[in-house]
This record gives structure tokens, sequence and C-alpha cells, in this order.
């Protein structure tokens, strides 16, 4: 069941990444040129998803917004990711006090709320899509070094870890050839249970006004776009956006969480 889950999810993700890279290539419109004149179009033939207030093909826009919220995302992962495994490895590496400052530092970064403290972040940075990527890897990163430092913990109680240290291996070698490969996949699975709440809460800056700039497509942009046209009757203008942003965080969520009962058998610690 698990396997027929990830294929799914990859058939669909693989449709959606065709989707944000062909469409804007091969679809010969330029979504920046405003016309007016077809302002708030309902979806028909020649508008697929119709347009929106300033006439743009929302085709078109929801393909970019697609590939610019899922590049902004990945980055948001794999950095949140980085820094819970350092983190963690440290921690779980060098114990004593050193181990119980960082993990009590890492219980006040999970106790503050999460969306406020982005909101912060990228208050200072307004528009800016690093000021974004940051705010989402500075409060992502606790529940991957908890996980690591787990690993960490456990690994270092194995027989072989012993075996090395009395072959005469150093630390950098423990690390590097039995810490780093055995600890991989929970990382690969860190950055891919973060991708859809990476993709959330960009959606959710972007929408409040504090993400990437309006005339940067992204699905918060549109979302927050579509406000003023839903009033008015353009119900496209929202539903397709928001069934996009749904499809694709559900797809990735299933697809993660197949993948991570499919390389780790044993439960971990769900990613907030």
């Amino acid at each position: 069941m698990d396997k027929r889950r990830l294929v799914i999810a990859l058939i669909v993700l693989g449709a959606l990444a065709l989707y944000a890279l062909a469409v804007p290539a091969l679809a010969g419109v330029d979504d920046r040129i405003t016309d007016f004149a077809q302002a708030r179009t309902a979806p028909s033939t020649a508008h697929l998803f119709g347009t929106d207030a300033s006439g743009r093909d929302l085709f078109v826009r929801i393909a970019k917004a697609i590939r610019t919220s899922l590049l902004i995302a990945a980055a948001c992962a794999a950095l949140a990711t980085v820094i819970g495994v350092v983190i963690g490895t440290v921690s779980g590496l060098t114990g004593g006090w050193i181990d119980r400052i960082v993990m009590r530092s890492t219980d006040a970064v999970n106790a503050l709320p999460h969306l406020l403290l982005g909101i912060v972040i990228v208050a200072m940075f307004r528009g800016s899509g690093l000021a974004v990527v940051l705010s989402v890897a500075l409060t992502h990163w606790t529940q991957v070094a908890r996980i690591i430092r787990s690993e960490i913990l456990s690994l270092r109680s194995r027989p072989y870890i012993d075996a090395a240290i009395l072959a005469g291996a150093s630390r950098r070698h423990i690390i590097i050839h039995h810490l780093v490969p055995a600890t991989a996949p929970q990382a690969l699975i860190a950055v891919v249970l973060l991708l859809p709440h990476a993709v959330w809460h960009e959606s959710t800056l972007s929408f409040l006004g504090f993400g990437l700039p309006p005339h940067t497509p992204s699905v918060g942009t549109l979302l927050e776009e579509a406000r003023s046209s839903l009033l008015l009757g353009g119900w496209w203008t929202l539903v397709f956006p928001a069934g996009i942003l749904v499809v694709t965080t559900i797809t990735v969520a299933v697809a993660g969480s197949a993948l991570r009962r499919h390389i780790v058998p044993k439960p971990t610690v769900a990613i907030r």
C-alpha cells in the first residue's frame, strides 16, 4: 500500500513539475503584460484558468507560482535540515552540559509561535525571497535536531562504533564514515516532510503581504490578489491557486510519509 501511494504521489509530483516548467516556456504568453480588456475573464478554451484582475492568464501565472513556491520551499527545507543536522550532531556527540544547553535552547525556539516569529524576520527585509527562506528555516530546524540527536545517541552505543574507536579511528573518521551515512536517510526524510510546511508558510507570509513582492508570482501572492476579485464574482482566481496548493502539499506529504515508512521502519517524531 505504501509503495502504491509513493508511486502515485511521485506521478502527481512529476505532472506538477512538468506543468510548472513546461507551461511558462511553451505557452507563448507574457504574463507580465496587463490587458484590462480581458480582466476577470472566466475559464474558457482561450484561458483555461481564466484571467486575473489585470487580464493576465492564470494558467501561466499559476505554473510560475508553483515553480517559485517549490523552489523557495526546497531552499527552506534544505537549510532547516542542515541547521538541524549540525545542531543535533553536536548535541549528540558532545553530551554533558553542552547537550543540555542545546536541548533547552531547542525547546525555547520550538515553543515560539512559528508564524509570528517568521513575520518578525521577514518584516525586517520585506519583499526578499532570502528573508522568507531564513524565516522558515530558522523556525523549523528544531524537530530535525531532536531526531538527529536521538539517532546519534543510538549510534554511539553500537558495537561497530566501539570497534572503530578501539582500532584507533579518529572522531572525524567516525563522523564522516559511520555517523553521516547512518543519519542520511533521516535527513532526506526531514527535507521531504518539511517541503509542504515550507510551501504553506511561504504562501501565508506572501498572502499577508510580508513575503514575496506582489509582482512576483507565487501561490501566496496569487491568493492575496484573489481577495478583491472574489468579491466581484471571480471565484476562479481563488479556486485554482488554492486547489493547486492543496494538491501539491498533500502529494508531498503523502510521498514523504510513504518514504519514511519505506526507509525507516521505526516510528519517528513528526515535524510540525
